[in-house]
């Protein structure tokens, strides 16, 4: 059994006082600072908005569970626990651009991002109060939680059988993220997954959680704990070793195809004041490159519209411009799109890492 530790939390004067010092210090001086001296909470962050909204969304679908969120070094929510862990750089601007600068992109660094991926592991947190995964049910439509989670994945970008919110086609990684995905789309207001998922099996995926949820209105979740794992006011870590271990883990793993096809043909530096960016450019043609990759190929229109999706939602999070003007991108991104979708359609998907 885990006991709960009760760290010391800083005043809100003095945690203003820390941000305060540190927020205008170059890279390298931050590298050198601890977790906890860092002076960071939830509370008056930009994080607390976004808690807030998703405590607001359970309510008005009569979830009593209200995930409890701290900051750590990394998202999470850990087994057995009804809360959330929220990574560090999201506490602060300044840590947001530190994250950006040293990993090329900030997981949840944007609104948008930061709802889908709260919403997300508020899946994996309310499975935990319920104990949703011990229901014979769960177990019928989403499989075995014990299932040995993989450090990697294939994915199936035409499968049916999944709902699509993070990208990357998460929801195929194990049984667990296959429910925290269909209890994001579920809960997200205005999702509408009766009518785009008609049809699907994944269908069956959304009604169980609507079931399920419906059984939960109202009652008080049998695990109430509010441990919180590894918090930043207790850590005594480095921010600089800290990156060099996380660099070093994700050295280990390639890159998806999408991610270093986009790399290499955009520009993660803006070139000039008023480049577009890739998400931009994809959103404005997505249905004429759809269209003509599919005719030229003779591919289904779905498979090739999920690939745009992914391709959509990666560049927003690598931040990536347009080197040179709107129609030579266009062609590019044509050009990137029919390299994927062939590869896809030869079943050379690429391994996600975890």
């Amino acid at each position: 059994m885990v006991r709960a530790v009760r760290p010391r939390v800083p005043s809100p004067r003095r945690a203003r006082r820390a941000r305060k010092a540190w927020s205008r210090l170059s890279d390298d001086e931050l590298l050198k600072l601890r977790f906890c001296d860092l002076g960071l909470t939830v509370r008056g962050s930009p994080i607390e908005r976004s808690v807030r909204r998703l405590y607001a969304e359970l309510r008005a679908r009569g979830i009593r569970c209200q995930p409890h969120v701290w900051l750590a070094e990394e998202w999470f929510t850990p087994d057995g626990v009804p809360g959330i862990a929220v990574p560090f750089y999201l506490a602060h601007p300044r840590l947001t651009r530190l994250e950006r600068h040293l990993m090329t992109q900030a997981e949840g660094g944007d609104s948008r991002s930061f709802m889908r991926i709260l919403r997300h592991e508020a899946g994996h947190a309310i499975d935990n109060a319920y104990r949703l995964r011990r229901r014979k049910c769960w177990r019928e439509v989403f499989g075995s939680a014990s299932q040995r989670y993989p450090q990697r994945y294939t994915a199936r970008p035409a499968s049916r059988r999944y709902v699509h919110h993070l990208g990357d086609w998460y929801a195929q990684a194990h049984p667990t993220e296959d429910f925290a995905e269909t209890f994001a789309v579920w809960l997200t207001p205005r999702s509408a997954w009766r009518t785009r998922y008609v049809g699907w099996p994944a269908l069956r995926k959304l009604l169980l959680v609507e079931q399920l949820m419906t059984e939960a209105r109202g009652r008080v979740p049998p695990v109430r704990n509010r441990t919180r794992i590894e918090p930043i006011e207790t850590n005594r870590r480095t921010l600089g070793e800290h990156y060099r271990r996380k660099l070093a883990h994700y050295g280990r793993y390639r890159r998806s195809t999408i991610d270093v096809l986009l790399q290499w043909l955009f520009s993660a530096e803006r070139p000039r004041r008023d480049a577009l960016r890739v998400a931009t450019l994809l959103r404005a043609n997505r249905r004429a490159l759809i269209e003509r990759v599919s005719r030229e190929l003779g591919l289904p229109r779905y498979s090739v519209r999920e690939i745009v999706r992914a391709m959509i939602d990666r560049s927003d999070a690598l931040q990536l411009y347009i080197r040179g003007d709107r129609r030579d991108a266009v062609h590019v991104a044509r050009w990137l799109l029919e390299r994927l979708a062939s590869l896809y359609s030869q079943g050379e998907t690429p391994h996600m890492p975890l």
